[in-house]
């Protein structure tokens, strides 16, 4: 009897353990790719959105338009997204399977051509990233416009 109560307590530990332990680290890396699409939105680095982004991805952005990657491109390499600050606030992260939604806010200040020029943007967004194999992807996003200031 103590040999299947030892077994049993050795099990449920492992299982504690993977459950406690794997969403953090699951977490952390959500929340450092998070950081890497933000600071390449920032500077205009496509090359690194091309390792982040699905080429399938789908983004219903802050104009009310629904964009593709290649859209997405073209509007950074024609000054239509350029920012001097994005500041990104996840307010949650949940999983689902392969699938990682992350909610909060954003606060962006646009630059020359970009919509809102000079002003303050408050917005709400919504990020899904799907893992394939060992990498995450964005595959869709939305932003909303909440206030400007």
């Amino acid at each position: 009897m103590k040999k299947v109560s030892g077994s049993l307590l050795t099990l449920l530990f492992a299982l504690t353990t993977h459950f406690c332990f794997a969403q953090p680290s699951e977490e952390a890396a959500i929340r450092k790719i998070e950081n890497a699409e933000r600071e390449a939105i920032l500077k205009g680095d496509t090359a690194i959105l091309i390792n982040l982004l699905s080429p399938k991805v789908v983004v219903n952005n802050p104009e009310n338009t629904v964009v593709t990657f290649e859209q997405i491109k073209k509007r950074i390499r024609t000054g239509k997204i350029d920012y001097s600050s994005l500041d990104r606030i996840i307010e949650n992260i949940s999983f689902v399977e392969n699938v990682a939604i992350v909610m909060g806010k954003e606060i962006v200040k646009p630059k020359g051509l970009t919509a809102n020029s000079g002003r303050k943007v408050i917005r709400r967004f919504t990020n899904i990233w799907m893992k394939t194999g060992n990498s995450w992807k964005l595959v869709g996003r939305q932003a909303t416009i909440i206030s400007i200031i």
